[in-house]
């Protein structure tokens, strides 16, 4: 191919290293960015969170929905959203990217922007990462946190009698992909989270720091998500639906679709919003809402404390 095609075979794997890292800041917790064999970040308490998500396109995300700019600020929010439910503050982000060789550099800048984007928000810094060819496009993130001093917020830690709360949207990414699946481009509120979400990162730290007993970040749905709470810490937890919290342009959507949107927002992933377990009401952080309660032991995850009988989240390979 010609060095001057676009593509990314005519840029080159360090043409295009360089084009997406060049000019951009680092904050004071990379002590060594890109460009050696491996990076250095500070871990201040000696301990380190780490996480890491894979992206597929036409399972993940499309390019007919999304553009590339929103795909890369996904990538990077789902993966900063995990270091945030263990109540830590995200440090840093590795990039693994694997794309076809006729892909368009531009696709490629425009991707990189977006994740240079989130972490910004997020006060972190891509320190490095790795390009390779592919017959897809596949985006690999590793996300790094620190404690700060706290103990990490498990999922096994929720115990019967404590309150049941989340902060974030729920529902809004699955009734944004209801959207896009019908052909439709607006709502713009349920698009836009479908394609970039918006974790409350700091929403994780000030959970640990106001004493939540179990944590976990809503990817696959509340109550898929809540079962892993459960299951983790060998008790119910049971969601009161008069608690939840159901925005107009939900109820809005769901009327014109046919969908009732309480169902979004029991078991529609993708919004990473978090969902904690408090010893008490008074306890709950501000933004904070509780939503139910953690019961008796090994009694599974209910609503208005009888169980769900439809399908309650996203699984793979199902």
């Amino acid at each position: 191919m010609s060095p001057n095609d676009g593509t990314v075979a005519g840029t080159g794997e360090f043409g295009l290293i360089a084009a997406v890292t060049a000019g951009r800041k680092q904050p004071e917790t990379t002590l060594l960015g890109p460009g050696d064999d491996a990076a250095v970040v500070a871990a201040p308490d000696g301990r380190v969170v780490a996480t890491t998500d894979v992206l597929v396109q036409g399972v993940h995300f499309r390019l007919d929905w999304s553009s590339a700019e929103q795909v890369g600020r996904k990538a990077i929010a789902v993966n900063l959203s995990d270091i945030a439910a263990m109540g830590a503050r995200p440090t840093a982000v590795l990039v693994g990217l694997a794309c076809p060789s006729d892909t368009q550099t531009s696709l490629i800048t425009e991707l990189t922007a977006g994740m240079w984007a989130e972490a910004d928000r997020a006060g972190v810094g891509i320190v490095g990462g790795d390009m390779v060819r592919a017959d897809q496009l596949v985006v690999s993130i590793t996300a790094l946190g620190e404690l700060g001093g706290r103990e990490p917020v498990t999922r096994s830690g929720a115990r019967p009698g404590d309150v049941l709360a989340v902060c974030g949207k729920l529902g809004w990414a699955a009734a944004g992909l209801a959207v896009l699946g019908r052909g439709f481009r607006s709502p713009v509120g349920v698009v836009s989270a479908q394609r970039c979400p918006e974790p409350p990162y700091e929403a994780g730290p000030q959970a640990a720091d106001a004493g939540a007993t179990a944590m976990i970040d809503i990817s696959d749905g509340l109550l898929a998500d809540l079962r892993h709470v459960a299951t983790a810490s060998k008790v119910g937890i049971d969601v009161r639906t008069d608690q939840l919290e159901i925005s107009s342009r939900l109820v809005e959507v769901g009327s014109a679709l046919g969908v009732d949107p309480l169902r979004w927002v029991l078991t529609g992933g993708e919004d990473h919003a978090l969902a904690a377990t408090f010893p008490s009401f008074e306890e709950l952080p501000p933004g904070w809402v509780r939503i139910g309660a953690v019961t008796m032991p090994d009694s599974g995850v209910t609503v208005d404390g009888k169980p769900y009988n439809q399908e309650s989240g996203w699984e793979h390979w199902r």
